[in-house]
């Protein structure tokens, strides 16, 4: 079973995150922050990964330690469910376009936590959310879940879209790098022999 429960409690914020790699792409997300739960659930959605979080944060002051808690907790959730990497893909990309978006993302699930962020995202808010939060989340999942990860988008306008695509251009390159490979599911994907 390929699943993972992380709780992490802090001063600032109480997070619970199940996931399971080989689920369906059910969701189930409750952050308080309206357009986060909406960009969570593209994440699963997209890479079949089921995923249930729940966090109750210091919004009083403002969701950036909500969004970015979420990212470590998930991104050590992630780490934990692969365990050794034995038989999986390893890496993933995808090039998702949404309207006026175009977003492409690579990953490798190398254990080394790196993050290329290229996304402009034209305007500061979307609705009543800090579009600079959107690179914190990437930025702590990438940390904590040890994901070399690059994202660039390559067109767009609508600050809400191209947000939108880099969710789900993650979303499924985290999908085709948690699959097992069939023919090398016995082994870890690496010439070191570790991951």
């Amino acid at each position: 079973m390929r699943t993972s429960q992380i709780t992490r409690k802090t001063a600032e914020t109480e997070i619970d995150v199940t996931v399971d790699l080989d689920g369906t792409g059910q969701y189930d997300n409750e952050t308080g922050v309206g357009f986060f739960d909406h960009m969570l659930d593209q994440l699963a959605r997209h890479s079949l990964i089921d995923m249930k979080i729940r966090c109750t944060g210091d919004l009083h002051i403002d969701d950036h330690h909500t969004v970015e808690d979420v990212g470590i907790a998930l991104g050590q959730a992630l780490r934990e469910a692969v365990g050794d990497k034995k038989g999986i893909t390893r890496y993933g990309a995808c090039l998702l376009p949404m309207d006026d978006a175009l977003v492409r993302a690579a990953l490798d699930l190398s254990g080394r936590p790196f993050l290329v962020w290229n996304v402009d995202l034209p305007t500061p808010k979307i609705g009543t959310f800090d579009t600079e939060l959107v690179r914190e989340f990437f930025q702590a999942l990438s940390t904590h879940g040890g994901i070399t990860l690059h994202v660039d988008a390559l067109h767009g306008f609508n600050s809400h879209h191209i947000a939108e695509a880099a969710f789900k251009a993650v979303a499924r390159a985290l999908r085709d790098a948690v699959e097992t490979d069939p023919r090398k599911a016995d082994a870890i994907p690496s010439t070191k022999g570790a991951l």
